[in-house]
């Protein structure tokens, strides 16, 4: 499988600071992510407020069904939370690929926000709330819980973006297993329908590629273009 090995290194890939803050197309492609995703979080609450108002529709869900719930909250951020943690050291010294992920993840929360639109869904039965003292004091932070942010699973598909992220083969491997880990988790916790839970690579894939068809023009090499 192409993701089980090594990305092929580009010369985007060896570019330094210095070089590609001196791009202006860089630096627009970079600051306008930025912002775009400020302002994102500063709407999500409000989306979230409106979404947790609606009727939806219970999916069966047979796998669900069959699988005892559980409390796994700190098992699943302390996978999510390594993960970011582990792909930002890689990324931070490498402005293209950085800048590819800035505007993967932006577009991976367009998605979710336009599916979650079109998709109403009230939460499987067994529902036990996972607990992410960042997540909920600054993002979901009104009085009631969010359960309806559905489809598709936002933790599976921020796991699997940053296994695409990064290009040594061991560092993917490790972050694909924790993608499987933290999918099992949310569904062990029944937050997510196995549906949600399957969906999420393939978002997270989309995005990811989509990203790069953006951010290209700002990294590519002189040679190149």
């Amino acid at each position: 499988m192409p993701l089980l090995r090594p990305a092929p290194v580009l010369p985007s890939d060896s570019l330094l600071w210095p070089e590609a803050w001196a791009r202006p197309a860089f630096r627009r492609t970079l600051l306008l992510g930025v912002g775009l995703l400020l302002a994102l979080a500063a709407g999500i609450p409000h989306f979230f407020a409106f979404i947790q108002q609606r009727a939806g529709v219970v999916l069966p869900d047979p796998l669900l069904a069959a699988l005892p719930a559980h409390d796994v909250s700190e098992p699943t951020f302390g996978l999510i939370y390594l993960g970011i943690g582990a792909t930002l050291t890689y990324l931070l010294p490498r402005p293209a690929l950085l800048l590819r992920c800035i505007w993967a993840y932006l577009l991976l929360h367009a998605c979710r926000v336009l599916t979650l639109w079109l998709l109403p869904l009230d939460p499987p039965a067994g529902l036990l709330l996972l607990h992410d003292p960042l997540v909920d004091r600054f993002f979901y932070g009104g009085p009631a819980p969010v359960t309806k942010d559905l489809f598709f699973s936002g933790h599976t598909a921020t796991m699997f973006l940053l296994a695409l992220a990064v290009r040594p083969r061991g560092g993917r491997w490790a972050l694909l297993l924790a993608t499987l880990g933290v999918g099992a988790l949310v569904l062990v916790q029944h937050t997510h329908y196995t549906y949600d839970v399957l969906a999420a690579p393939l978002f997270a894939a989309v995005s990811y590629w989509l990203a790069g068809k953006i951010t290209s023009p700002a990294t590519a090499s002189p040679l190149s273009v």
